[in-house]
């Protein structure tokens, strides 16, 4: 057998190999996310099979994944157990307001840092970024007497306003706006553009992924958030949703929870949750992905 041949036997060989490992590779990477993504999902299909079955069916054993019969009725009686339609009315109108107000607070302030000169800009963002360095549970305490002072306790202004300001929103926004090429800006301005309008016109449009991706993490948020509007609420006319599924247990405290009524609850929880997400998806992938941020 002549050399060249040997060689070339061997490079097919080597070759083959490494095509072998690429596919055990993949094979193993796609089995590990599809065990990550059944363990994930579970939870989830069990909340929808547990909603829709007798409450005495929620005990049996064996489990049974598909109820039988399948009963809706949990979804009917979870809006006249507890004021549940006010829970949903106050979360949704605190959660928009929260969302919009950080998106138009953050993007101000990121325009400001990323693209204004002024003397202490750098001093200012860093003092205002240190904040993200302080737990939240520490200032629980001031915030809440603050809301004391302002007389603001079981009102919508204590469960929005306090939430409207986030470092964390300015900084992510400021790192995308410093990306945005300048010339744009020059051009705009040469044109007679505003500083205003600069930022309403050229920086804004630009930055949708990000926007949709702040603005979906801020709804989440804002959306599951428990412990402020616990600590600010007195009257069941403000309490929002996350502090009504308490009262489920409540209700029942007594007696066998009805987990057929909570899981209702629940799922109707998140529906907003998911329909935001599904909204905002293909910004908030192609955000992601520009801002770098993780999970």
């Amino acid at each position: 057998m002549k050399k060249t041949e040997v060689i070339s036997k061997e490079l097919a060989e080597s070759k083959r190999r490494k095509t072998r490992r690429e596919l055990i590779f993949k094979g193993i990477t796609y089995a590990f996310l599809v065990l990550f993504g059944i363990t994930m999902i579970l939870p989830f299909l069990w909340m929808i099979s547990t909603s829709l079955k007798e409450p005495q069916a929620v005990y049996a054993f064996p489990p049974k994944w598909i109820p039988d019969p399948v009963v809706w009725a949990s979804y009917l009686k979870v809006w006249k157990v507890v004021p549940f339609a006010r829970f949903y009315l106050n979360s949704i109108l605190v959660a928009l307001a929260v969302t919009l107000g950080q998106v138009f607070t953050s993007a101000f302030a990121a325009y400001a840092f990323s693209r204004l000169t002024f003397p202490g800009r750098d001093k200012i963002f860093f003092s205002y970024l240190a904040t993200m360095m302080i737990p939240g549970s520490v200032t629980l305490v001031p915030v809440y007497i603050l809301m004391v002072h302002f007389r603001w306790i079981d009102s919508y202004k204590a469960l929005i306003i306090p939430a409207i300001f986030t470092a964390y929103g300015t900084f992510m926004l400021r790192q995308f706006f410093m990306g945005i090429p300048r010339d744009l800006e020059d051009a705009a301005r040469i044109d007679g553009c505003s500083l205003f309008g600069i930022f309403w016109k050229i920086i804004l449009p630009l930055s949708k992924p990000i926007l949709a991706t702040l603005t979906t993490f801020t709804f989440m948020a804002s959306w599951n958030n428990f412990m402020w509007p616990l600590l600010v609420t007195e009257s069941v006319e403000k309490k929002t949703l996350p502090i009504g599924l308490a009262y489920f247990q409540e209700v029942y405290q007594y007696t066998q929870p009805d987990w057929s009524l909570l899981m209702a609850g629940s799922l109707l929880v998140t529906i907003p949750v998911i329909l935001v997400f599904v909204f905002n998806q293909r910004f908030f992938v192609e955000g992601i992905k520009l801002s770098g941020i993780k999970g």
